[in-house]
């Protein structure tokens, strides 16, 4: 008999793929006939080949590049520790590459094409050899171009060295993505040219009359004056909307009816990655509390709760456990609430959950703009000047005086806002969140399962800002895009600093940091959440602490696939001991509050690698 291996790609080949969905164990397969679900290779040497694929999307046929044939990609299982060979063949006509995101293996072996490794040419092969000393849910996707938009990107699970000390009868990797009809470079040039193209959501008349009706004439008229002179829209919540996208769940749209089986009682372990190229999404159960058990792949002490905000490349593992024997709605709802993506939980086959109807869209507030409206005069919004305040002198403005100003960053026609009221927003579920009637996850009800590896205090802190023109479309770090940056932000091998996220712009912004875990800063604990990504949400001001014990360049970017393509990206440089940099560190850095001399890290100059890579990531 072929195996499972053997199999797949004779499917792949002779394009069949669906034929072989049989063979997948139950968990990671639908339960209707005809999806094909999500296939498994397992063991410690894969084969990988990156083509162009086919495929139907809610009925519509559509154009992807896939891994092995499918999207998603094939689930990567292989057990802690040891020692995995993939072999990724490109038959593309275009560089390709993948990332495999979370994994703590060697830069080289990254994935990113520019900074840790040229790229896989057309029609070569590259191999990738690494273990990892880690276990848990991960994904792996394309970081060329806009290839993980057209489906490149796939799920892998590390299995436990040891025992597992979530128990669960059964199994289920869910996989939310985000799917267009249109190409991912023309929804670029249509963004850079009209960033709220895709955005139906906009305030309404009826809108107006209700706020004045609540708030009063004056005060409305107000506040829609002050957003106009900004040229900004407090329904700006997501660059791409349901216009343009089809939700998915594991490659399903939700006509497919993707379903997971249950039996009354069992403990299910659901595995949710956050797959997509630019959606944040919040995910529920209907009718049925979560118990969240890992984070980005880590185990975390049980919290219950009833929602969670995913951003894009978080992953979390929760447990069910369903004592009626009825379907439930998988439901994975846009952060804008302009669609949604629903699956099932089911005893049987056949049954169909009542996907919930959307609920009413969030709006901004001068809060997120990083104006705190309780210590200022509502009315006088309306007479700003605010088209000029990325010019402006911040300082003279009147503030409360507890208000951190520290905006010492680049401005300029890249910066249309700046966040004069920083706030730390650590206990805040998400956008949207705020006032649901049940319980929704905080980042501050999250701690690691063990203590935290590295508990030093930090030795000196950098402060990076998330900064952005969100009508012009431009999007970048401290003011400076990617391409403007003079060189990288440099580590020290062994050091532990603190990065400090200050966000200047009125979106969510996913921040990921590749080749290390950092400990976010939840308060005086031993048992803060590890993570490799995390949401920063507006005028939010977020600490993490992470030690540098891995060499080499990382890439340090948002995950929104289309504000890293515009700039939000830098490098991360971790130098091994002894060796200086070579210029001035524009990230130097100060010792944080309380911090000895002893633990301040010493701080050579910078060194220039080549950055002559944007466009590839």
């Amino acid at each position: 008999m072929l195996s499972r291996r053997n199999l797949l790609r004779t499917a792949a080949a002779g394009g069949l793929i669906a034929a072989s969905g049989a063979l997948l164990p139950a968990w990671a397969r639908s339960a209707n006939a005809g999806n094909k679900g999500i296939f498994e290779v397992s063991g410690n040497a894969f084969d990988l080949t990156i083509g162009h694929s086919n495929v139907e999307i809610g009925g519509r046929s559509g154009h992807a590049i896939t891994i092995n044939g499918t999207l998603p990609g094939p689930l990567i299982r292989f057990r802690e520790g040891e020692k995995v060979t993939l072999r990724v063949s490109n038959t593309l006509d275009e560089d390709t590459s993948i990332h495999w995101h979370g994994l703590l293996v060697p830069f080289h072996m990254d994935g990113v094409p520019g900074v840790s490794f040229p790229g896989i040419k057309p029609h070569s092969t590259f191999i990738y050899e690494f273990s990892v000393p880690q276990n848990g849910t991960y994904w792996y996707h394309s970081h060329s171009g806009f290839q993980e938009q057209l489906g490149h990107y796939g799920p892998m699970i590390i299995d436990p060295a040891g025992a597992d000390p979530v128990e669960a009868e059964r199994d289920y990797i869910l996989v939310l993505s985000d799917w267009t009809f249109e190409h991912p470079h023309k929804v670029f040039a249509r963004l850079k040219k009209d960033a709220a193209v895709y955005n139906f959501q906009q305030r309404t008349m009826g809108d107006f009359v209700r706020d004045a009706r609540e708030n009063g004439l004056g005060p409305t008229f107000a506040d829609r004056a002050s957003w106009g002179a900004m040229r900004m829209s407090p329904a700006d919540i997501s660059d791409i909307t349901a216009s343009v996208y089809t939700y998915l769940i594991n490659g399903h749209a939700t006509e497919d009816n993707w379903t997971a089986i249950f039996n009354t009682g069992e403990r299910i372990r659901l595995r949710i990655i956050n797959a997509s190229a630019n959606t944040i999404f919040n995910f529920r159960i209907p009718g049925l509390p979560m118990t969240v058990v890992a984070a980005d792949g880590l185990n975390v002490r049980p919290v219950e709760t009833d929602e969670f905000q995913i951003g894009v490349a978080e992953t979390y593992d929760v447990i069910v456990e369903p004592t009626r024997a009825r379907p439930f709605a998988l439901v994975a709802e846009s952060i804008d609430r302009s669609g949604q993506v629903v699956a099932t939980l089911a005893p049987e086959a056949g049954l169909v959950a009542t996907a919930p109807l959307l609920r009413e869209r969030p709006t901004l507030t001068h809060r997120d703009m990083g104006m705190d409206m309780s210590s200022m005069d509502h009315g006088s919004m309306a007479g700003m000047d605010h088209s000029a305040m990325p010019g402006m002198d911040h300082a003279a403005m009147a503030m409360p005086a507890s208000v951190p100003q520290g905006h010492d960053h680049r401005m300029g026609v890249g910066v249309d806002n700046v966040a004069m009221v920083q706030v730390s927003r650590i206990d805040e579920p998400g956008l949207g969140l705020e006032s649901v009637p049940h319980r929704a996850l905080r980042y501050s009800q999250l701690r690691s399962l063990t203590r935290n590896p590295d508990t030093r205090p930090p030795g000196r802190e950098i402060e990076i800002h998330l900064t952005g023109n969100m009508e012009r479309y431009m999007w970048s770090f401290d003011g400076m895009k990617f391409s403007e940056v003079s060189g990288p932000i440099i580590f020290h091998e062994g050091e532990r600093l603190r990065m400090t996220l200050v966000n200047d712009t009125m979106m969510t912004h996913p921040i990921h940091l590749h080749g290390m875990f950092f400990d976010l800063v939840v308060g005086d604990t031993d048992h803060k959440p590890r993570k490799h990504t995390v949401n920063v949400k507006p005028a939010e001001r977020l600490s993490f602490d992470v030690t540098a014990d891995h060499v080499g360049d990382w890439a340090f970017h948002c995950h929104l696939l289309f504000h890293m393509h515009a700039g939000m990206m830098q490098v991360v440089s971790v130098l091994p001991r002894g060796v200086a940099a070579d210029a001035e560190d524009p990230h130097r850095g100060h010792a944080p509050p309380g911090a000895s001399p002893t633990q301040e890290s010493p701080q050579p100059e910078i060194r220039k690698p080549d950055m002559q890579h944007e466009g590839h990531h």
